[in-house]
C-alpha cells in the first residue's frame, strides 16, 4: 500500500518535470516560426500568443503512468493492472493519441467542427466499448439502472459534451488549466481514498502536467517567449480524461458507494462550471437564432470581465465559486437525494447569472 502513495507522487512528479522542461520549448519554437493564435474581436488578447502548450500534454501523462506501472511490475514481481484495466487503459491511450493528432492539426490548419465530432464520437465508443459506460444513476429524476442501450449513447454524450465543455471554457489565462486542476486533484484523492491506483496515477500525472502550463499561461512573458496558450490540442485532452475520470467514479461499484454516497453527484461537481456554462451559452444561441456552436462572448468569464473585473480577478471569483460547489456538494450528499442536489445546483448557478446579468445591465444601460 505505502509503495502505492510513493507511486502516485513520482508520477505527479516526474509529470509536472517532464511539462516544467517541454512548455517552454514549444513556446519557444512557435515564437520563432511564428505560429500563433489568430486574434479577432471575440478574442481578450491583443498580442500574438502561441497555442500550442498542449502538445506536451499528451507524452507528459501517459510516459509517467507507463514508467510507474513497468517499474511496479518489475520490482514487485507483480501485475498492478488487471486485464480489465490494462485494456481501458490501452484504449484511453489509444483515443488521447488520435485527439492529439487532431488537435494538432487544428491549432495549426483549422479543422471543420463536423470532423472534430466523429472523432470525439468514435473516441467515445471505443472507451465504452472498454467498458466504460453509465450503469447507474442512483436515482436521479428516480432513474435507477440503466440499461445498456440506454447507457451507451447516453456515455458517448457525456464524454463528447465534457471535452467540448473544456474547449469552450478556455477563455482567459489560467481558466480551464486552474478548473482542470481542481478537479484532478478532487479526483485523486477520491481515488486514493478508495484505493483505485491506476485512476489516481492518471489524476495526478495529468494534475502534474497542467501546473507548469498554468505557470506560463498566467506568467509568461510574450517578449522572451514564455507566454503560451492550451489549443484544442490540450483542451480536447484534458476533457477526454476529465470524461473518463467522472465516467468511472459514477459507474456502480459497493465499497465506493458506502465512503462516497452520491458519487455521481460529487464527481461532476468537481466539473459543474465548465459543464453547466456551455449550456447556457448554447441556450443562449438558440433563443437569439444563432448557430449553437457559433463564438460569442457569453460566456462566463465574459460576463464578469463585463462588470470590470480584470482577467486576474474574473479568474479568482470563477475558481472560488468551483471549490465552493465541489464543498458544498461533497457536504450534501449525504444529506440530500441526488436530484435534490442537482436541482439546487443548476438554481444556484440560475440565480447567480440572473444577478450578474443584472449588475451588467445596471452598469452598461442600453441606449
Amino acid at each position: 500500500m505505502t509503495t502505492c502513495y510513493f507511486e502516485t507522487l513520482a508520477a505527479f512528479a516526474v509529470s509536472c518535470l517532464l511539462s516544467a522542461m517541454i512548455i517552454p520549448k514549444i513556446s519557444l519554437i512557435a515564437f520563432r516560426r511564428r505560429l500563433f493564435d489568430p486574434l479577432d474581436d471575440r478574442k481578450l488578447h491583443t498580442t500574438h500568443i502561441p497555442r500550442l502548450g498542449g502538445i506536451a500534454f499528451f507524452p507528459c501523462i501517459i510516459m509517467p503512468i507507463s514508467l510507474v506501472i513497468a517499474c511496479h511490475n518489475l520490482c514487485t514481481d507483480s501485475n498492478l493492472l488487471s486485464w480489465e484495466q490494462s485494456t481501458c487503459l490501452l484504449t484511453l491511450f489509444s483515443c488521447l493519441f488520435m485527439l492529439y493528432l487532431m488537435g494538432m492539426r487544428d491549432d495549426l490548419i483549422g479543422m471543420r467542427y463536423r470532423a472534430k465530432f466523429i472523432i470525439q464520437t468514435l473516441c467515445g465508443l471505443l472507451l465504452v466499448a472498454s467498458g466504460f459506460c453509465f450503469d447507474n444513476l442512483y436515482g436521479l429524476f428516480g432513474i435507477y439502472e440503466l440499461p445498456y442501450y440506454v447507457g451507451i449513447p447516453f456515455t458517448v454524450f457525456i464524454i463528447v459534451y465534457i471535452m467540448n465543455a473544456i474547449n469552450l471554457i478556455d477563455g482567459i489565462d489560467g481558466l480551464a488549466s486552474g478548473l482542470s486542476m481542481i478537479a484532478f486533484f478532487a479526483f485523486g484523492c477520491m481515488f486514493v481514498c478508495l484505493h483505485w491506483w491506476l485512476y489516481a496515477f492518471i489524476s495526478f500525472a495529468a494534475l502534474g502536467a497542467l501546473i507548469p502550463f498554468f505557470y506560463y499561461n498566467m506568467f509568461g512573458q510574450t517578449r522572451r517567449g514564455r507566454k503560451v496558450f492550451m489549443g484544442d490540442t490540450g483542451s480536447l485532452t484534458i476533457g477526454l480524461l476529465l470524461a473518463v475520470m467522472a465516467i468511472h467514479l459514477s459507474m456502480s461499484d459497493p465499497v465506493k458507494e458506502e465512503l462516497f454516497p452520491g458519487a455521481i453527484v460529487t464527481a461532476f461537481s468537481f466539473l459543474l462550471v465548465p459543464m453547466l456554462d456551455v449550456v447556457r451559452v448554447v441556450l443562449h444561441r438558440l433563443r437569439n437564432h444563432q448557430p449553437p456552436f457559433l463564438p460569442d462572448k457569453n460566456h462566463i468569464h465574459h460576463k464578469f470581465i463585463a462588470l470590470g473585473m480584470s482577467q486576474h480577478q474574473a479568474l479568482c471569483f470563477i475558481l472560488s465559486i468551483a471549490w465552493l460547489f465541489i464543498i458544498a456538494n461533497t457536504l450534501l450528499a449525504s444529506y440530500l437525494s441526488v436530484t435534490v442536489l442537482f436541482m439546487l445546483d443548476v438554481a444556484v448557478w440560475t440565480a447567480m447569472h440572473f444577478y450578474i446579468t443584472a449588475k451588467i445591465t445596471k452598469k452598461h444601460p442600453r441606449n
